[in-house]
């Protein structure tokens, strides 16, 4: 059984107090807090296992090379690769995208070739391809969203063109909470011969992801918004689109061999991963997928669908509130309006109740004027928060409402 005050335990954090008050951490899809054994293997990497990777033949480099490269099998286990070499190291999903952006777009695309984006997509998923129409002159096409938060799959594989090369869609929203069904999208597009790109920051955090059964040529992940270090992830890249792309960047262990005139490549992934990596960061990554795949993705989905549903009725009873993102199979992620407060304002309250929400335009700048707001406050659900939290974010909303009203 799912136990969620088992798992508040594993994460030290969340028994701390914020302004007096016991912490209710509710900014998960920013990022996410760390569990005790993700932080006791950093420490050890750094303080007993430390050397650099790849390099050295001393038991200490070939000790962090095994724990490093460990990482990689448990990610495509994580996502179900065909292979751990479709796996890549990234800092994020933000160096994913860009990775695809220089390494594949800057190779295969040309003038007037276009790229579908969505209407929901976060920042890193478009300010690549913005890149890409400013330096090759590419057409970016945008699909709108219902105004419940919906995305129409129809609708996107509808806009595929004869000059359609690549579709970039999240599968979740990060500010709707919007899940979108990328399946259909991604079948459609290989059809088509055009290539796939699905964001998989938020969704791989709530549920399994199978990539090859959503059938994407490119799925990036970012560790710290799966219970990892900051500057850790990966990206999981189709061996055929691999042998599309150029090295993203040039230096130690991406080559084979180096001369005066010439230059070979070393394999994939390696040849996509110059220079000494982040290499703690990375055994940690891999310690919280381990973490996250010995409860189960199943039962952690199930457990924050349930969640999802009693913070929808809680939230429905407050009608001063515009909650923005309606659908019925929505993540638990709440962006929300009041009227007569700004969005900075409310989470300031909800602050001095111990309550942490985002609040802003969520790196979604599009989407938020397409929804018709500046700002929105965020309430974003994890594995470890309770019924007992969301009723305090309510009670402090209605603080809120009280001050404000």
């Amino acid at each position: 059984m799912f136990d969620v005050q088992k798992i508040r335990a594993d994460f030290p954090i969340l028994s701390r107090e914020v302004n007096g008050k016991p912490l209710t951490y509710l900014d998960n899809g920013a990022s996410a807090q760390k569990p005790q054994v993700v932080i006791d293997a950093i420490t050890r990497a750094y303080s007993h296992e430390y050397a650099n990777v790849h390099r050295g033949l001393h038991y200490l480099s070939n000790l962090a090379t095994d724990h490093y490269e460990s990482t990689r099998a448990k990610v495509a286990r994580f996502l179900n690769a065909g292979h751990e070499d479709e796996i890549l190291y990234t800092s994020g999903t933000t160096e994913g995208i860009n990775l695809v952006s220089y390494a594949w777009g800057m190779e295969n695309l040309r003038a007037g070739d276009e790229i579908v984006l969505s209407i929901l997509e976060h920042h890193a998923n478009i300010v690549p391809w913005h890149f890409l129409r400013e330096r090759l002159g590419v057409v970016l096409t945008w699909v709108d969203c219902a105004p419940d938060g919906s995305l129409d799959p129809q609708a996107v594989i509808d806009a595929m063109g004869a000059k359609t090369k690549l579709v970039a869609v999240t599968q979740m929203s990060n500010v709707t909470g919007t899940r979108v069904d990328v399946k259909t999208i991604c079948h459609a597009a290989r059809e088509r011969g055009i290539a796939t790109l699905v964001d998989g920051s938020q969704a791989a955090v709530h549920g399994p992801v199978d990539v090859q059964d959503i059938g994407c040529d490119f799925y990036p992940i970012t560790g710290h918004k799966l219970y990892g270090p900051s500057g850790s992830g990966a990206i999981y890249i189709r061996a055929e689109r691999q042998a599309q792309m150029r090295p993203f960047m040039g230096g130690g262990d991406m080559i084979d061999t180096v001369g005066r005139e010439t230059i070979t490549w070393a394999k994939p992934p390696l040849k996509f991963e110059a220079g000494t990596p982040g290499i703690v960061q990375t055994i940690g990554f891999g310690v919280a997928l381990d973490y996250l795949m010995g409860l189960g993705m199943d039962q952690i989905a199930a457990y924050e669908a349930g969640l999802a549903a009693y913070a929808t009725e809680r939230l429905a009873t407050l009608n001063w509130l515009s909650v923005q993102g309606t659908t019925a199979d929505k993540g638990a992620i709440f962006s929300f309006t009041m009227e007569g407060a700004h969005a900075h304002d409310i989470s300031t309250v909800l602050d001095k109740r111990g309550v942490a929400v985002r609040a802003g335009s969520h790196c979604a700048m599009p989407l938020m004027e397409h929804l018709g707001q500046s700002a929105t406050c965020r309430a974003s659900f994890a594995m470890y928060n309770t019924r007992d939290e969301v009723d305090t974010l309510v009670s402090a909303l209605e603080l809120c409402r009280d001050l404000f009203g």
